[in-house]
C-alpha cells in the first residue's frame, strides 16, 4: 500500500433501531402504518428477526410488526421463549403486542415514539404494571423518537 493512500474508512454498521426504522419505512411504502421491529440476541447482538406492519396486506389485525417479529424469532430459535433477546420497535407497543412481549419473555424492550392514544406500555393499559403480568421486560422508551414520530406524522398527513 502506498504511504499516501489511507485505507477506506469502514462505514458504520446500522444499529438495531436503524433497522427497525428501515422496516417502518418499508411498511409505509406498502401503505401500512410505519412501524418496524427487530429482535436481537442480547449477548451477541446477532439479528434474529425483522418485521414491519402488514395488517392491511394480510387482512389480519394481529399482523403488527412486533407480533410478526416474535413469530419469526421463535421460529428461528425453535422455542417459544426469547429470554435472552431484546426487541427494538419504532412505536410504543399496543396492549396486544405488550402482552405478546411478556409471554415471549423478551429481556429488554426499546421503543421509539410514544403512543398516548394506543400505547400499552407507558400509556393506556400499561400491561407490564398489572399483577397478572408474568414477565416485565426492562423498558427504554424514546430511542430514535423524533425519526419514528416523523415517519408516523408524514404517513398520516398524507392519508388526510
Amino acid at each position: 500500500m502506498n504511504e499516501d493512500t489511507a485505507p477506506e474508512p469502514t462505514p458504520p454498521q446500522p444499529t438495531p433501531m436503524d433497522l427497525a426504522l428501515r422496516e417502518a419505512r418499508y411498511a409505509s411504502e406498502r401503505g401500512e402504518v410505519p412501524v418496524g421491529a427487530v429482535i436481537v440476541d442480547a449477548a451477541s447482538g446477532h439479528l434474529i428477526a425483522t418485521a414491519g406492519n402488514r395488517t392491511e396486506e394480510r387482512g389480519d389485525p394481529t399482523a403488527h410488526a412486533e407480533m410478526l417479529a416474535i413469530r419469526e424469532a421463535t421460529g428461528n430459535e425453535g422455542q417459544p421463549r426469547l429470554e435472552n433477546c431484546d426487541m427494538y420497535v419504532t412505536l410504543e407497543p399496543c396492549a396486544m403486542c405488550a402482552a405478546a412481549i411478556s409471554f415471549a419473555r423478551i429481556r429488554r424492550l426499546y421503543f421509539g415514539a410514544y403512543d398516548p392514544k394506543s400505547g400499552g406500555v407507558e400509556h393506556g393499559a400499561k400491561v407490564f404494571e398489572h399483577a397478572t403480568c408474568h414477565h416485565k421486560p426492562e423498558v427504554i422508551g424514546g430511542m430514535g423518537e423524533s425519526e419514528a414520530a416523523g415517519l408516523l406524522k408524514d404517513f398520516f398527513k398524507d392519508k388526510r
